[in-house]
């Protein structure tokens, strides 16, 4: 921007006159969803914006914007999949510019419901509108470039209505501006809260008194004393020192405070989060006042003094707060403040690398298809088809695509860990996947793959390998049974046979190899094969000599199965003999055991009978799992139980059985849920709780009688701190020490006075040495609670149940379920939709039935526990003794806000 226009408005502070002297260099100002070039009363010139976008709806609203009276045009995006960006062109790729963007509903589309969604810059998610509570919505950012153009984009929240806009300005800003006091804070953009033109009552100033198009507004509305009307000069002053270059009209005004010795300003915050603050200050008065500065109430700069005819420039930064209070307390003659920006600092997440970026453009060229890939692959959300880890790209799904080979471009991206190109085509040999060795599930089914090739070998992270429904033909090759990691090999329904390597032969290993022509781990080789013929059928070939009469191969054949049969019969024999000695052992051994227990005192041992009268012969069923049933009962004292009977294949071991009613038996905390009896006789396997008449923490949010409109905040902080308090039982109260490892709304049960019990201990894992950091074991748990890094290591830890915890909380705060495929593909899974809009304290996302009946605070601290208890790096996650905590605090500060509500 031309310095000589700058100084030209100074100097000529009679107002417009600078407008004639002023260009527009860098503006770029867009009427969303207009069709005509058209120049406000400001002389900003204003044009469509259907070069720099080529999707959504456009309409007109009837609306007073300042530019336009009525009929103005808006642009909305019915929900659909893929982004909705613009592409902003920036002038200089090395300085800030000033992104203004305003929304408006107004009723558009007479259904008299504003909606509420996202707005993200860059990569960064960096604001919610919600159009409920302001009509027109209007957003301001300080971005940092590095680019010749910024991705401005609006993501619907799921059943939140169809995001909306009216207009988007961009403006450049000097060079270096908003970045002095920011040295703490790297990699951040600026979003505005306040910029205040101090002691000035007139309405706001903005271009062409400010060239750079900054809205000042009036600071009325937030001193609580006003004793001093403001203070206005016309000296001159010289600017050199402000980056900011803040327009001489705004310092030519200051607030003065004539009678008093403290100014105060009270700024309203509405998101927890970190804040940077500009003071300017300009000397016109004649003496030099002197004062202290501070913020919260904590001093920030002592005396302070401004000299006249000198101007100067205070950077803040404010960690971590929710109100703002700046109070001028004087030292020598009276404070004075000429301006104040307040704005709210923004994280910028890192880009994809341009490796992944290129490699995933060349992938969709192959494809013939436009999949609405665009800017960066995972921020501020992740494409269709996309998953990620931070900026890291490690899931790609592209099913049902026509492909008919792999890209090569595949291989490039080194950290995928799941790659789906099932009924894509492809054909011949299985190719290009060398290079991925984090690669974990790869699912290559319903094609027509020919040959294994020499890349799977190189997988060494392979977990799970999907090869069913090709056309595969010959052996499996010995490069499969090195995979130590694989377990699960499906190979239905190909055209393979023979011997299948030994050291497939593992018991972590499950293989699915029907519907081939022979394929088996016998060293015998299939001679007459059919099609239909699979694992299960063993296959004899019969080799004949040429020498032999057809009487003489007759006998041999004869011969040769009697005896055949006979070592049929001795082998079965001895399977019998050896069955029968070990169930007389099993026998023995749980009535000795049960004896045992008997004399523990602590747990009721039942017999079948007594279990069928309780149940009234099993008669009303009240859960079900993939353990088995439960059903309701009541005992002949009139005790109300829970009866749980386990299905015959998911029956423990005798001794495994004895040994989880030992633990359960000794388990006694009031938000654990109580064993009261077992049985184990007649092959049955059955548990007796205690019975909660409130059922679940599901049935109330997510039943078919759900009742979430009972559940108040209050009531889900009262919930989640019970269950943390027998969580916290588990692992620190008792030992050995326990982990849940199936921690979910479903197994958090309800007294009659809503008091949270935890229940189901069916998976859970001791932690028998008091220094072990993990127990290794086979990944178990509900999909949508499942500790990722657990997934991934079977490494379970303390950390395993609180991110299972965090879902529950996430649950609680959102009023949905962990995994559901209503609204956008990015809103499907909980976490990922839920944790970028907590962290930007967008609260537009709680659950509606909560009707804004929470104290903020409240809120923030919960929402701020439970993103952190579902972070991906279990090392970053609290403790359940630090997530109890918290929300005890958090339920103290909503039963304040009650009680307060209340008087």
């Amino acid at each position: 921007m031309d310095l000589h226009c700058f100084w030209v408005g100074f100097f000529l502070f009679s107002g417009f006159w600078a407008v004639a002297f002023c260009d527009q260099d860098g503006f770029l100002s867009l009427t969303c969803g207009g069709t005509t070039n058209y120049t406000d009363s400001l002389s900003i010139s204003w044009i469509p914006d259907s070069a720099y976008i080529s999707i959504g709806n456009t309409t007109t609203v009837d609306y007073i914007d300042g530019t336009s009276s009525s009929g103005a045009p808006v642009r909305f995006f019915p929900v659909s999949q893929g982004r909705k960006c613009y592409g902003l062109p920036v002038t200089n790729v090395s300085s800030l510019v000033l992104v203004r963007a305003q929304f408006v509903y107004k009723n558009y589309d007479s259904l008299g419901k504003p909606p509420s969604f996202s707005v993200s810059l860059g990569t960064a998610i960096v604001s919610t509108i919600d159009l409920r509570k302001n009509d027109p919505w209007t957003e301001e950012f300080l971005w940092p470039t590095g680019k010749d153009a910024v991705s401005f984009c609006l993501h619907a929240i799921a059943d939140r209505g169809t995001p909306v806009i009216s207009t988007i300005e961009v403006r450049p800003l000097p060079q270096g501006a908003y970045t002095s006091g920011m040295e703490d804070f790297p990699n951040k953009s600026l979003r505005k809260s306040y910029r205040i033109n101090c002691g000035y009552t007139n309405g706001s100033l903005r271009y062409p008194l400010d060239p750079y198009d900054r809205i000042w507004d009036v600071d009325q509305s937030f001193a609580p004393f006003h004793v001093s009307a403001g203070f206005k000069t016309q000296l001159s002053f010289n600017f050199s020192a402000l980056k900011e270059a803040p327009p001489a009209a705004i310092l030519q005004t200051a607030r003065v405070l004539a009678r008093r010795d403290v100014l105060t300003y009270n700024f309203p915050l509405d998101t927890l989060a970190d804040y940077y603050i500009v003071l300017y200050f300009a000397g016109i008065l004649p003496v030099f006042p002197s004062f202290d500065i501070l913020i919260n109430g904590d001093v920030v700069q002592s005396n302070y003094t401004v000299r006249s005819s000198q101007v100067g420039t205070l950077y803040f930064t404010l960690r971590g707060t929710k109100s703002l209070n700046i109070t001028l307390k004087s030292t020598s003659f009276y404070p004075q403040v000429n301006a104040i920006e307040v704005y709210e600092i923004l994280d910028i997440p890192e880009e994809a690398s341009s490796t992944t970026v290129s490699a995933l453009q060349v992938i969709q060229q192959s494809t013939g298809l436009d999949l609405g890939w665009q800017d960066d692959p995972c921020s501020p959300v992740s494409w269709d088809q996309i998953g990620c880890e931070g900026n890291i790209v490690t899931s790609l799904e592209l099913p049902d695509i026509y492909l008919r080979s792999v890209s090569a471009a595949i291989g490039d991206l080194l950290d995928l860990k799941t790659l789906d190109l099932h009924n894509t085509s492809l054909a011949g040999e299985i190719q290009n996947l060398g290079s991925l060795t984090r690669l974990e599930k790869l699912n290559l089914s319903f094609n027509r793959l020919t040959s294994f090739g020499t890349d799977l070998e190189n997988l060494v992270s392979l977990q799970i390998l999907d090869l069913q429904n090709n056309t595969l033909q010959g052996i499996v090759p010995e490069s499969l049974g090195e995979l130590e990691d694989l377990h699960l090999l499906n190979l239905e329904n190909n055209k393979l046979q023979g011997a299948l390597p030994l050291s497939l032969n593992r018991e972590s290993l499950e293989i699915r190899a029907s519907g081939n022509l022979c394929l088996s781990f016998s060293t015998l080789r299939c001679n007459d094969f059919s099609a239909n013929s699979s694992i299960e059928i063993p296959q004899v070939t019969i080799f004949t000599g040429k020498k032999h009469t057809e009487h003489n191969q007759l006998a041999i054949i004869l011969g040769a199965i009697g005896g055949a049969l006979l070592a049929l019969v001795i082998f079965f024999s001895i399977l019998a003999f050896l069955y029968m000695r070990k169930k007389r052992t099993e026998i023995t051994s749980t009535e000795r055991a049960v004896s045992d227990m008997r004399n523990w005192n602590a747990a009721r041992v039942f017999t079948h009978k007594e279990i069928k009268a309780a149940t009234n012969n099993f008669k009303e069923v009240i859960g079900r799992g993939s353990f088995g049933s439960v059903y309701f009962g009541r005992l002949s004292d009139g005790k109300l139980v829970a009866v749980k009977v386990r299905f015959d294949r998911s029956q423990l071991g005798a001794d495994s059985f004895i040994n989880e009613v030992n633990l359960l038996s000794r388990i006694r905390h009031q938000n654990l849920v109580c064993l009261e009896g077992f049985c184990h006789e007649a092959k049955q396997q059955i548990l007796v709780y205690e019975y909660l008449p409130g059922g679940s923490l599901a049935d109330h949010l997510y039943g078919p009688n759900s009742k979430k409109v009972s559940l108040s905040w209050v009531r889900r902080l009262k919930i989640a701190v019970d269950a943390a308090k027998g969580l916290d039982y588990l692992h620190n109260g008792n030992e050995p020490r326990i982990i849940h490892r199936d921690v979910k709304c479903s197994n958090i049960l309800l007294d009659k006075e809503m008091n949270a019990k935890v229940c189901d201990f069916g998976l859970s894992k001791q932690v028998m040495q008091a220094d072990a950091t993990h127990v290794t074991t086979v990944v178990k748990g509900t999909a949508g609670y499942l500790d990722p890094e657990y997934y991934s290591t079977q490494q379970l830890t303390e950390k395993s149940d609180v991110y299972s915890f965090g879902v529950v909380l996430l649950e609680l705060i959102c009023g949905r379920e962990p995994l559901s495929h209503s609204g956008t593909p990015d809103s499907f899974n909980l976490v990922l939709w839920a944790k970028p809009y907590l962290q930007a304290g967008a609260y537009e996302i709680v659950d509606e039935s909560l009707e804004e009946r929470f104290d903020v605070q409240s809120m923030k601290k919960a929402a701020l526990v439970a993103i952190r208890s579902v972070e991906r790096d279990a090392s970053q996650r609290p403790t359940i003794a630090e997530v109890l905590a918290e929300l005890k605090e958090a339920y103290s500060i909503q039963l304040s806000y009650l009680a307060s509500h209340e008087m």
